[in-house]
């Protein structure tokens, strides 16, 4: 687990202030509904082939093949952690060395459009990336499978980012089912500077939200299971400086 180090933080008034552990957020609920605007969903990417109810079917036998009885654990690096969408029994934080959180997707529909494209999280090589593994239960583990294929894997390139990856825990390595993990294609863009990335962040909405949104939730459910990692926490004040400039609010905000 990351160490949490004391920070002077910007914020738009003090009834904005987010207290998380020992520190502040720069990024406020109260910012981040200036990020939201009502978006129409687009639909599916036209150049984008998605699974067909078979395929995704085979697809979660294979996983549960590939699991060999043993406990089920889920890997959550981002929005796994503060929206789950399975049946945990039990948490506990891990750290998956040789991977790390990015923001290097580029993302046209969800929390992005054609015209204002976001980014979206995902894990790269190299670093380390500390998370919270789940277990899942042990009932209907294929219903479960079915449930995370359908939220995370949308279409067939979607897939070959789901893989097993060892973490290590408190009680020893655990091998953990991990989405988004080491993503190819035309879509991704790689070692983006912090400063782009919050640029992209602070404007890109979609019909499930913003980017910003998406980073505050993130960064929140981390602070409050002790985790830092330094990049996002350092995003999240870059956003929270862009939204206060393209708003107008610089003048408001208070030292602390």
């Amino acid at each position: 687990m990351t160490d949490i180090a004391e920070h002077k933080q910007v914020t738009i008034r003090r009834s904005g202030v987010r207290m998380l552990g020992r520190t502040r957020m720069a990024l406020t609920d109260e910012l981040v509904s200036l990020s939201l605007r009502p978006e129409i969903d687009p639909g599916p990417e036209p150049h984008r082939v998605p699974l067909t109810e078979a395929e995704l079917e085979l697809f979660a036998k294979r996983l549960l093949d590939e699991a060999e009885g043993a406990p089920l654990w889920v890997f959550a690096y981002g929005s796994l952690i503060w929206k789950p969408d399975f049946d945990a029994v039990e948490w506990q934080r891990g750290a998956a060395r040789g991977w790390h959180r990015s923001f290097c997707l580029k993302m046209t529909r969800w929390r992005g459009t054609r015209i204002q494209p976001g980014l979206m999280m995902a894990l790269d090589r190299g670093g380390r990336c500390n998370g919270i593994l789940f277990r899942l239960a042990d009932e209907d583990r294929l219903g479960q499978f079915r449930r995370l294929i359908r939220r995370e894997v949308g279409t067939v390139e979607d897939a070959a980012t789901v893989r097993w990856i060892p973490v290590e825990t408190a009680h020893g390595l655990v091998r953990a089912l991990v989405f988004w993990a080491g993503p190819k294609g035309e879509r991704v863009s790689r070692k983006l500077l912090l400063e782009t990335v919050a640029r992209v962040l602070a404007r890109a909405c979609g019909h499930m939200g913003s980017c910003a949104e998406y980073l505050y939730l993130t960064v929140k459910h981390l602070e409050e299971r002790g985790i830092r990692d330094r990049n996002l926490w350092r995003l999240q004040e870059l956003v929270a400086d862009e939204l206060l400039t393209m708003h107008g609010l610089n003048g408001v905000a208070e030292n602390r």
